[in-house]
């Protein structure tokens, strides 16, 4: 079998089997634990070793840990946790640009964002998301090696060439950016966390993701994406409503996760870059989890669905719009000194 043909089935086989797995096992959150499948397996590579996960799970108690500590200073000092916060997530994107620490620095945003609020609203609350975060990196590892030998990758090309890092004036600016983009999210969702926890979730990832475009890409890979994964996300849902039953569910997944890593991995032809598609699936995930959650508890599905997508859309323009202003004004700031600088050397002595 081809090798991208295999690692489409492997991404799609990974994460179908962890959300049917999930959901079986009654996790508390379980959408997230397919959220983690997609993050850990879109990258091509064999899952990691034991080892690996033990340190990989240490390091995620500890980096949401710092949201548990954040709770009774958000109770008793707000205005310096919300400095603390702002200079946590610039490190968190620093870690995520800079040094190449993607799923840690992914990991502190949430500990610093997500964890934090769940806690205003109740610190059970906030031990829970931290157990289901916990958990849903367990399971999705767990079904890595369960799909990984179905589907091996071919082995790593001898003297690969590293990417090349990021320079250290863009890298900063970078990350000042995707902390502008979270913070203003975070503070909506201090004012009531139970109803803005997602958003918080779909902050992050703009946030993450915004490291990855430029001003003139941002509207179409930001707001284009979201856009898509509501219309996805409404399809999955009318399809599921034909059998609403745990198998379908997995088997609608399983296929609609073949046709988006088909996209990531360019078997099928697009104009788009795999971090459009990819995150096309998390707003899919994000917005389809807590519908099936309302539908189990008997509340209006599609009212809170709209209520979602058009938070998802606000903060999406809203980083759109952050994404271009920033830029915007260190062009400006760049082309000021060699504007001043040219009208010197052309000035007669």
């Amino acid at each position: 079998m081809h090798i991208q043909a295999r690692r489409v089935f492997r991404l799609s086989g990974t994460i179908a089997l962890t959300l049917a797995c999930a959901y079986a096992l009654q996790l508390p959150l379980p959408f997230i634990a397919p959220l983690f499948a997609l993050l850990l397996s879109a990258t091509p590579g064999p899952p990691m070793g034991w080892k690996a996960l033990l340190k990989l799970v240490l390091v995620v108690l500890l980096t949401l840990g710092v949201g548990l500590l954040l709770v009774p200073l958000l109770t008793n000092y707000p205005v310096s946790a919300i400095l603390v916060v702002a200079i946590g997530l610039y490190f968190s994107f620093h870690l995520t640009v800079n040094k190449g620490q993607a799923l840690v620095g992914a990991f502190l945003t949430i500990g610093f964002t997500l964890i934090s609020v769940a806690g205003t609203a109740s610190f059970a609350l906030a031990t829970t998301v931290v157990q289901s975060l916990v958990l849903g990196i367990i399971l999705a590892i767990l079904c890595q090696w369960v799909v990984y030998p179905w589907f091996p990758e071919e082995p790593a090309p001898v003297g690969a060439a590293a990417p090349r890092p990021v320079p250290e004036e863009q890298s900063n600016w970078i990350a000042l950016r995707g902390m502008l983009i979270v913070l203003p999210v975070y503070l909506l969702a201090l004012t009531n966390p139970a109803m803005y926890m997602a958003i918080i979730m779909k902050a992050v990832s703009l946030g993450q993701q915004s490291s990855l475009v430029t001003a003139r890409s941002a509207g179409r890979e930001l707001l284009g994406s979201t856009f898509l994964g509501g219309c996805f996300a409404t399809l999955f849902w009318a399809l599921l409503g034909l059998f609403p039953n745990l198998w379908m569910f997995s088997l609608w997944m399983l296929l609609l996760g073949i046709y988006f890593a088909s996209k990531i991995y360019r078997l099928i032809a697009t104009r788009f870059p795999a971090s459009f598609w990819i995150n096309v699936v998390m707003t899919l995930l994000i917005l389809l989890g807590p519908a099936v959650e309302d539908s189990a508890n008997g509340k209006d599905v599609y009212a809170a669905f709209f209520v979602r997508m058009g938070l998802f859309v606000a903060v999406t323009l809203y980083a759109w719009l952050a994404v271009y202003t920033l830029e915007y004004l260190r062009t400006r700031r760049i082309s000021k000194p060699s504007q001043s600088l040219t009208a010197t050397e052309s000035t007669p002595c």
